[in-house]
């Protein structure tokens, strides 16, 4: 049996949220493999949620926000691009690969951007292989 990714995809509301809605209502095909959580904002994601992905099982995880300059909430995207970067060093002392998490922008209009994206994070990790990082997340920190 094949290995299938299972892919946690944080969408913001405004825009991302609505480009995965326009690549499924315009029938544009893309893996199966991301769950999408929608967020008000790309901002909202806080590290912790991520952790919890990869805890319960998650192979990869997606952001996506409004492109810089166009968030609804001003500078949420802003906060975002800032704090990625804290966040795959948070996950890297987890023994999860950078690789594992993906920050996009995308917005009302690119369906077909969406399903690139997740055709294409698919396909690495699906090439990566299952992210083994579990029981190092579901310990007690104190046991570390």
């Amino acid at each position: 049996m094949d290995f299938e990714p299972k892919i946690v995809g944080f969408l913001c509301n405004w825009c991302s949220y609505t480009g995965a809605d326009l690549a499924g209502t315009s029938r544009i095909k893309y893996e199966p493999n991301v769950r999408v959580i929608r967020v008000m904002c790309s901002a909202r994601v806080d590290p912790t949620f991520v952790l919890k992905a990869f805890e319960q099982g998650a192979d990869g995880v997606l952001i996506c926000g409004c492109h810089p300059g166009d968030c609804h909430y001003t500078e949420g995207n802003y906060k975002t691009m800032r704090r990625f970067p804290l966040l795959k060093r948070l996950l890297g002392d987890y023994g999860i690969e950078p690789e594992r998490v993906r920050l996009e922008w995308v917005s009302a209009s690119e369906g077909h951007r969406f399903a690139e994206i997740v055709n294409d994070m698919a396909a690495k990790i699906r090439a990566m292989g299952p992210c083994l990082a579990r029981p190092a997340l579901t310990e007690d920190p104190a046991q570390r």
